[in-house]
């Protein structure tokens, strides 16, 4: 009797131990879930504000604890800051833009830390040729004809799974993020682009791309599709790669063409932020503006004449503003910066989330 007891006991200790490990499993996968449900909740009452490379440098400053172009201007940090993974592929220690990655890492820690969203880009240098991201060849069908070309594509995929799976809390969970991978594919300029490639040979790259860090052990990331500007529906969906390859629809424009009046502009990118919300609604995808902004900011009223009527009852999650690389390249302004006294203004703008409005709690906890 006793025999059939342990035994008993054993099947159910065994039983136990399984849910245990298969429910910390579950946990884990969810992370990114529990964070896409939690910015889909707040996008109703308000869209948060970001910035690339944020805390890793500014207009005549670089790499010092605690930093910050929108905090000296503003008191308080942007609540999504973006981050680019361009020469992760070719193993070197900084990225595109000379952000290391160790920093990189550390600065997504301290983000998740305080409850803002890291989000992330990737100028890929072409895996054909080593050309960068900028260049011109038609790679996609290389890559999906050419086992050589393949190969060297998976290898830069790797490297990139390795950085995913390294971004760790202090518990050693893996912190969720976007990424954003072979954006802007409508416009010609990258080897990913229109011109260089068909649409069904995009969307079979996106999937690869998607099953292949997935295979890697990839669970912490959440896949943004973003295009360039857009005239219709149609044109957006042309290479969208399906509801089970991607979680955020977004879209890029920047204020550049001089033949547009400032009124064109902004009705101009509001009318597709309307379409983009109706393709949200229609695929239940979150809906953001991945990139936005006018070099130099040249005027003092960017921010409430321009930006905030673009995105104050826009029903998106997100709009990030592109880097302060240098004086002659920035899109926040800084002190003394002509338009620092509007962004305060914008900054206080009720619908305008920034760092302070966000915490860990409510935006990595299951509500």
């Amino acid at each position: 009797m006793k025999f059939y007891t342990i035994i008993f006991c054993a099947i159910v200790l065994s039983s136990c131990n399984k849910q245990k490990n298969t429910s910390k499993a579950e946990e884990k996968e969810t992370a990114k879930s529990i964070l896409l449900q939690n910015m889909k909740t707040l996008a109703k009452n308000g869209i948060i504000f970001g910035h690339q490379d944020d805390l890793a440098y500014g207009v005549g400053w670089s790499y010092v604890d605690g930093e910050s172009d929108v905090k000296k201007v503003v008191g308080d940090y942007p609540g999504v800051y973006g981050w680019d993974l361009g020469h992760l592929e070719l193993g070197e220690d900084v990225n595109i833009d000379g952000v290391p990655f160790v920093k990189m890492k550390k600065y997504v820690t301290e983000v998740y830390k305080r409850g803002g969203i890291n989000t992330f880009s990737w100028h890929q240098t072409n895996p054909f040729n080593r050309n960068s991201a900028w260049d011109s060849t038609s790679t996609i069908k290389l890559i999906l004809k050419n086992a050589e070309v393949k190969r060297d594509y998976l290898k830069d995929l790797d490297k990139a799974a390795a950085f995913f799976n390294g971004l760790k809390d202090e518990r050693g969970n893996t912190i969720p993020v976007i990424f954003r991978p072979l954006h802007e594919q409508t416009g010609d300029w990258f080897w990913w682009g229109k011109k260089q490639t068909a649409s069904k040979d995009y969307i079979q790259l996106w999937r690869i791309t998607v099953d292949y860090l997935k295979s890697k052990g990839v669970k912490n990331v959440l896949y943004a599709f973003s295009t360039t500007e857009f005239p219709n529906k149609e044109f957006f969906l042309e290479r969208y790669p399906g509801d089970n390859y991607v979680d955020v629809l977004g879209f890029d424009a920047y204020q550049n063409d001089t033949a547009k009046t400032n009124s064109e502009f902004v009705q101009g990118i509001k009318n597709q932020i309307k379409m983009l919300n109706e393709i949200g609604k229609e695929h239940n995808k979150l809906t953001a503006l991945t990139e936005i902004g006018q070099e130099k900011v040249p005027n003092k009223k960017w921010w409430t004449e321009i930006l905030l009527p673009i995105v104050q009852n826009s029903n998106l999650s997100y709009v990030l503003l592109w880097r302060n690389g240098r004086p002659d390249h920035y899109f926040v302004p800084y002190p003394g910066q002509i338009s620092e006294n509007d962004f305060k203004t914008f900054y206080k703008t009720p619908k305008v989330i920034f760092q302070k409005e966000l915490t860990k709690e409510n935006i990595y906890n299951k509500k």
